[in-house]
């Protein structure tokens, strides 16, 4: 089963634990018992927008796309921030004496690592997007926001 079929799968099986008498819906209010079930921390505002954009006439009923919708948005975001943290670990592994910067040449030699397809030319012009100020030198977001898009 691939991530995305396991997640799906995990959401139906929490969905239909709420929805014994297997009529398709769930209440609008135990939506956020099952996100905690799951561990999945959520924003009580977010969630009630969320629910509001689910429910848009307001039934008190949330059926299993309206669900997945909002679990799928908060696995999301837990995957960006996760993804985050990963890189700002990997770039404190490049940033050998702790200045809180990288320099290009080093953010070259990673992305050259990274996909031995890029030509010099094309690094040159990510470096150039990146290095806007001209400085030579890569921050941790900088690094992050890079990466990321």
């Amino acid at each position: 089963m691939d991530p995305e079929e396991e997640r799906r799968h995990m959401m139906l099986k929490a969905f239909q634990t709420f929805d014994s008498d297997k009529k398709g819906f769930i209440e609008a209010s135990k939506v956020s018992t099952i996100l905690q079930m799951m561990n999945l921390p959520f924003d009580k505002e977010e969630l009630t927008r969320s629910l509001v954009e689910h429910d848009p006439k307001n039934t008190g009923k949330i059926n299993f796309d309206g669900f997945s919708a909002i679990a799928s948005d908060i696995l999301d975001e837990e995957d960006d921030e996760a993804m985050q943290k990963e890189l700002r670990d990997a770039f404190r592994l490049y940033d050998k004496e702790g200045n809180g910067y990288i320099t290009t040449q080093t953010l070259k030699d990673i992305l050259a690592q990274i996909d031995d397809k890029l030509t010099s030319d094309d690094l040159d012009g990510m470096i150039e997007e990146i290095d806007i100020d001209g400085t030579g030198r890569i921050d941790v977001e900088g690094f992050v926001n890079m990466m990321c898009s």
